[in-house]
């Protein structure tokens, strides 16, 4: 996807994704994210002001350590 600045930036070497990039990259439903980080202890969540963006290193971690969600 474009970013603001032009730059094309493959997804698995951005460090930051929003929530609809990461449903694609992960395979985890868009809804799914969405309430996983709505929680205080979600670790893999920036929140930018009101944006809500997923940490991929983190995510796959997660991912890597989770036996369901």
């Amino acid at each position: 996807a474009t970013r603001k600045n032009g730059l094309n930036v493959p997804i698995w070497e951005r460090s930051t994704l929003t929530v609809e990039e990461a449903a694609a990259y992960s395979g985890i439903g868009r809804n799914k994210l969405r309430s996983i980080t709505d929680k205080e202890d979600c670790d893999f969540v920036l929140w930018v002001g009101s944006k809500r963006l997923i940490k991929r290193k983190l995510l796959d971690k997660f991912i890597d350590e989770s036996y369901s969600i």
